[in-house]
Protein backbone atom coordinates (compact mmCIF):
# COMPACT_ATOMS: atom_id res chain seq x y z
CA UNK A 1 0.00 0.00 0.00
CA UNK A 2 1.59 3.59 -0.66
CA UNK A 3 2.30 5.68 1.97
CA UNK A 4 0.70 8.98 2.02
CA UNK A 5 0.66 12.06 4.22
CA UNK A 6 -1.35 12.23 7.34
CA UNK A 7 -3.92 15.23 7.69
CA UNK A 8 -2.41 17.84 10.13
CA UNK A 9 -5.65 17.50 12.40
CA UNK A 10 -5.45 13.65 12.73
CA UNK A 11 -4.02 11.63 15.70
CA UNK A 12 -0.46 9.71 15.13
CA UNK A 13 1.01 6.89 17.16
CA UNK A 14 4.89 6.88 17.66
CA UNK A 15 7.02 4.11 19.50
CA UNK A 16 10.35 4.79 20.03
CA UNK A 17 12.64 1.88 20.11
CA UNK A 18 15.68 0.95 21.42
CA UNK A 19 17.86 -2.38 22.85
CA UNK A 20 16.77 -2.47 26.50
CA UNK A 21 14.03 0.47 26.97
CA UNK A 22 15.51 1.69 29.68
CA UNK A 23 18.22 4.31 28.36
CA UNK A 24 17.55 6.59 24.90
CA UNK A 25 13.75 5.31 23.93
CA UNK A 26 12.31 6.15 27.43
CA UNK A 27 14.59 9.68 27.05
CA UNK A 28 13.23 9.98 23.73
CA UNK A 29 9.25 9.28 24.92
CA UNK A 30 10.15 11.68 28.17
CA UNK A 31 11.82 14.82 26.13
CA UNK A 32 8.96 14.05 23.52
CA UNK A 33 5.87 14.09 25.84
CA UNK A 34 6.74 17.58 27.38
CA UNK A 35 7.24 19.02 24.10
CA UNK A 36 3.94 18.06 21.94
CA UNK A 37 2.85 19.11 25.77
CA UNK A 38 4.39 22.44 25.58
CA UNK A 39 3.65 22.84 21.84
CA UNK A 40 0.05 21.67 22.60
CA UNK A 41 -0.16 18.67 20.24
CA UNK A 42 -0.33 16.14 23.23
CA UNK A 43 -4.11 15.54 22.40
CA UNK A 44 -2.63 14.41 18.78
CA UNK A 45 0.20 12.16 19.40
CA UNK A 46 -0.14 8.42 21.24
CA UNK A 47 3.46 7.74 22.25
CA UNK A 48 5.20 5.01 23.85
CA UNK A 49 8.45 3.52 24.35
CA UNK A 50 9.99 -0.14 24.11
CA UNK A 51 12.73 -2.21 23.53
CA UNK A 52 13.80 -4.51 20.80
CA UNK A 53 15.05 -7.36 23.44
CA UNK A 54 13.54 -8.01 26.81
CA UNK A 55 16.68 -7.29 29.14
CA UNK A 56 14.91 -5.12 31.20
CA UNK A 57 11.04 -5.86 30.94
CA UNK A 58 9.52 -3.90 33.63
CA UNK A 59 12.21 -1.64 34.86
CA UNK A 60 11.96 2.29 35.06
CA UNK A 61 14.59 4.06 32.84
CA UNK A 62 18.29 3.76 34.34
CA UNK A 63 18.82 5.91 36.96
CA UNK A 64 21.75 7.60 35.02
CA UNK A 65 19.19 8.43 32.08
CA UNK A 66 17.07 9.53 34.43
CA UNK A 67 19.42 12.13 36.66
CA UNK A 68 20.87 13.53 33.32
CA UNK A 69 16.47 14.30 32.23
CA UNK A 70 15.91 15.67 35.20
CA UNK A 71 18.94 18.17 34.94
CA UNK A 72 16.76 19.65 32.31
CA UNK A 73 13.44 19.28 33.20
CA UNK A 74 11.97 16.09 31.81
CA UNK A 75 10.62 13.40 34.29
CA UNK A 76 11.35 9.55 33.61
CA UNK A 77 10.13 8.06 36.64
CA UNK A 78 6.98 6.82 35.47
CA UNK A 79 7.97 5.16 32.12
CA UNK A 80 8.93 1.38 32.49
CA UNK A 81 10.39 -0.94 29.98
CA UNK A 82 8.50 -3.12 27.83
CA UNK A 83 9.49 -5.39 24.96
CA UNK A 84 8.15 -4.19 21.29
CA UNK A 85 5.77 -7.19 19.59
CA UNK A 86 4.89 -7.73 16.35
CA UNK A 87 1.13 -6.37 17.51
CA UNK A 88 3.30 -2.71 17.83
CA UNK A 89 3.49 -2.42 14.36
CA UNK A 90 -0.12 -2.58 13.47
CA UNK A 91 -0.85 -0.32 16.90
CA UNK A 92 1.48 2.47 15.87
CA UNK A 93 1.81 4.85 12.88
CA UNK A 94 5.78 5.19 13.25
CA UNK A 95 7.96 2.88 14.50
CA UNK A 96 11.47 4.77 15.15
CA UNK A 97 15.23 3.14 16.27
CA UNK A 98 17.77 4.87 17.71
CA UNK A 99 20.19 3.30 16.21
CA UNK A 100 21.12 1.14 12.79
CA UNK A 101 21.13 -2.30 15.44
CA UNK A 102 17.99 -1.81 16.42
CA UNK A 103 16.58 -0.82 13.33
CA UNK A 104 17.27 -4.03 11.28
CA UNK A 105 15.75 -5.81 14.79
CA UNK A 106 12.75 -3.92 14.15
CA UNK A 107 12.63 -5.02 10.38
CA UNK A 108 13.63 -8.36 11.13
CA UNK A 109 10.64 -8.81 13.18
CA UNK A 110 7.87 -6.47 10.93
CA UNK A 111 5.05 -8.05 8.94
CA UNK A 112 5.94 -6.78 5.45
CA UNK A 113 2.99 -4.54 5.35
CA UNK A 114 4.44 -2.27 7.57
CA UNK A 115 7.98 -1.97 6.85
CA UNK A 116 6.94 1.70 5.59
CA UNK A 117 6.45 2.81 9.29
CA UNK A 118 9.89 1.63 10.51
CA UNK A 119 12.61 4.31 10.27
CA UNK A 120 15.81 5.83 12.26
CA UNK A 121 14.44 8.38 15.02
CA UNK A 122 17.60 10.84 13.64
CA UNK A 123 15.61 10.96 10.63
CA UNK A 124 14.04 13.75 12.44
CA UNK A 125 17.19 15.27 13.19
CA UNK A 126 18.67 18.51 11.53
CA UNK A 127 22.05 18.46 13.31
CA UNK A 128 22.28 14.23 13.17
CA UNK A 129 20.42 13.34 10.50
CA UNK A 130 20.75 9.47 9.54
CA UNK A 131 23.17 8.99 12.81
CA UNK A 132 22.61 6.61 15.66
CA UNK A 133 21.92 7.38 18.81
CA UNK A 134 24.89 5.91 20.68
CA UNK A 135 24.05 3.98 23.90
CA UNK A 136 25.46 5.44 26.77
CA UNK A 137 24.81 2.30 28.75
CA UNK A 138 28.09 1.02 29.28
CA UNK A 139 29.36 4.17 29.01
CA UNK A 140 31.33 7.04 31.17
CA UNK A 141 31.23 10.74 30.78
CA UNK A 142 28.72 13.13 29.36
CA UNK A 143 27.11 10.43 27.17
CA UNK A 144 23.57 10.87 29.02
CA UNK A 145 24.03 14.52 28.02
CA UNK A 146 24.87 13.73 24.39
CA UNK A 147 21.82 11.12 24.09
CA UNK A 148 19.64 14.10 25.29
CA UNK A 149 21.20 16.82 22.54
CA UNK A 150 20.83 14.16 20.12
CA UNK A 151 16.97 13.72 21.25
CA UNK A 152 15.91 17.33 21.84
CA UNK A 153 17.16 18.13 18.04
CA UNK A 154 15.28 14.97 16.59
CA UNK A 155 12.31 16.08 18.52
CA UNK A 156 11.82 19.71 17.44
CA UNK A 157 11.91 18.00 13.80
CA UNK A 158 8.96 15.19 14.72
CA UNK A 159 7.18 18.02 16.08
CA UNK A 160 7.29 19.95 13.58
CA UNK A 161 6.36 17.17 10.93
CA UNK A 162 3.63 16.22 13.63
CA UNK A 163 2.03 20.00 13.52
CA UNK A 164 2.61 19.95 9.65
CA UNK A 165 1.16 16.78 9.05
CA UNK A 166 4.36 15.75 7.34
CA UNK A 167 4.14 12.11 8.80
CA UNK A 168 4.58 9.43 6.50
CA UNK A 169 1.93 6.83 7.14
CA UNK A 170 1.29 3.14 6.09
CA UNK A 171 -2.69 4.44 4.72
Amino acid sequence: MPSSFMNPNEKVSILLCCMGNICRSPTAEGVLRDRLHQAGLADRVHLDSAGTHDYHVGKAPDVRAQAAARQRGYDLSSLRARQVTRQDFQDFDLVLAMDTDNLQSLVRICPDDARQKVRRFLSFSTRYHDQDVPDPYYGSGDGFERVLDMVEDAVAGLIEAVHKGNIRTGG
